[in-house]
């Protein structure tokens, strides 16, 4: 029951998205990483648990399964939990919060299973439980199987540590680079939001472009566990360096909030030279010079009855700016509705396992010009 050189690494994905972070792992060069549950699961060690946090752009957090064994009642799950080299998991100092989840199991009971192996820890480390910890253990039990996790993220990998200026109902960064993805971006292309908010597909558009890791500027919760080396570290971190890029990316918004918004993300983020955000409406849009490239765009879809009418109107509107005015281009649409969709009038490819955003499925509708 010990950790091994290689252990099973987790991302959590967004449901729905657990294909695209498949690939983006295998491309990072995590070369068995494979669609599991809920997420995406390959062998690795430490280094790799690091790497992953830093360059992952489409994981919610990365979590290392560091444990795992069979317990049939709550004794067995407290004797053996006990036997567990916690030294070499968790530093005495560092308070823990432990979560468990209990599945198909003899023991069913959610906090009760928490609480057994919290008390493990406190006892034979002697490291500190707290509600409000920041380094969380991770306890699921399926099948009289219980596997013991740590979360090495800490907060979710969306936040990468520049958006301070947030619009309404902002699409999370993890979710953009998979739509991004999904929709054929791979950095060498333009990309044109024009509803674009506080401008997050347009900043993480113009960060692939320029090579930029998602988790250069944050910090995890790895950097509180025993085998944390800040040299090795910063020497990962310090590796990655921006590429130059002859691509720009264009956002607008009708609402002039959203466009400081957007361009202060922009300045945090080191892609303000690369972004242009313009205040206009959906009538006045026109491509940019230069090729063509992506128009990606998460237009308003309500969610209260009497919404759906204006709204079909604006998907119309899109639908006749897009068909007229940018030819060769590739076009990405998110809406929870069929119909907002379908009022477009575009000619979309077959659609794309939905997606859960904010508690409402929504999906990506993709079509070219």
């Amino acid at each position: 029951m010990t950790t091994p050189a290689a252990f099973d690494i987790f991302l959590v994905a967004t449901p729905g998205l657990e294909a695209p972070l498949a690939e983006e792992a295998r491309a990072a060069g995590f070369a068995e990483a494979a669609v599991s549950d809920g997420g995406v699961t390959f062998a690795g060690t430490w280094s790799d648990v690091w790497r992953a946090n830093l360059v992952l752009r489409g994981a919610t957090r990365v979590l290392a399964r560091v444990a795992s064994f069979r317990a049939m009642h709550l004794a067995q799950l407290d004797k053996r939990a006990r036997k567990l080299p916690w030294s070499e998991i968790l530093r005495p100092d560092i308070p823990v919060h432990v979560e468990a989840s209990c599945k198909r199991s003899r023991i069913y009971h959610d906090g009760a299973a928490a609480q057994r192996v919290a008390t493990a820890i406190r006892e034979e480390l002697g490291a500190p439980v707290a509600e409000d910890a920041a380094l969380r253990i991770m306890v699921r039990i399926e099948d009289d199987l219980v596997t013991v996790s740590i979360d090495t993220t800490g907060e979710s990998l969306h936040k990468r540590g520049f958006k301070e200026g947030v619009a309404k109902a902002p699409m999370r960064e993890t979710m953009a680079a998979m739509f991004l993805r999904q929709c054929g971006y791979t950095g060498t292309e333009p990309v044109l939001d024009p509803m674009c908010g506080s401008g997050t597909f347009v900043i993480e558009a113009a960060e692939i472009a320029r090579g930029l890791a998602p988790g250069r500027e944050r910090s995890f919760a790895f950097e509180q566990l025993p085998g944390f080396d800040a040299g090795t570290w910063s020497k990962l971190r310090g590796a990655n360096t921006a590429n130059s890029t002859a691509q720009r990316f264009h956002g607008s918004d009708r609402d002039a909030g959203a466009i400081r918004m957007a361009n202060e993300n922009a300045t945090r983020a080191g892609v303000a030279d690369l972004t242009t955000f313009t205040q206009q409406s959906i009538e006045d849009l026109t491509p940019p010079e230069g090729p063509t490239g992506l128009v990606i765009v998460n237009p308003p879809y309500g969610t209260r009855i009497g919404e759906k009418g204006p709204l079909i109107g604006v998907h119309r509107t899109l639908g006749t700016v897009l068909k007229s005015r940018f030819a060769g281009w590739r076009v990405g649409v998110i809406t929870a509705d069929k119909q907002l969709a379908q009022a477009t009038g575009l000619r979309f490819e077959p659609p794309l396992p939905p997606v859960l955003h904010g508690g409402i499925r929504v999906g990506l509708y993709r079509a070219s010009l």
